[in-house]
């Protein structure tokens, strides 16, 4: 998985009724985009250090437009 600043992760629900989980990758800490990543939730605005599963993809675009951020 690689990603760049400005990307988003999705972090897949594992079940039907588990939620989704997206974020936007505001830090990389390698030069070839390998984790792990800084990542700002939609959900509650904070950042994580995160270190993407199986269950997670990198789009380029933010996977919903109603969020209102950068």
């Amino acid at each position: 998985m690689y990603a760049e600043v400005g990307n988003w992760l999705v972090v897949h629900g594992r079940t039907l009724d588990a939620p989704g989980r997206e974020g936007l990758v505001v830090g990389v800490h390698h030069a070839d985009g390998s984790p792990p990543y800084e990542i700002r939730w939609t959900d509650d605005e904070r950042i994580s250090l995160v270190f993407p599963g199986p269950d997670a993809t990198i789009v380029p675009e933010a996977p919903h437009r109603a969020w209102g951020g950068p």
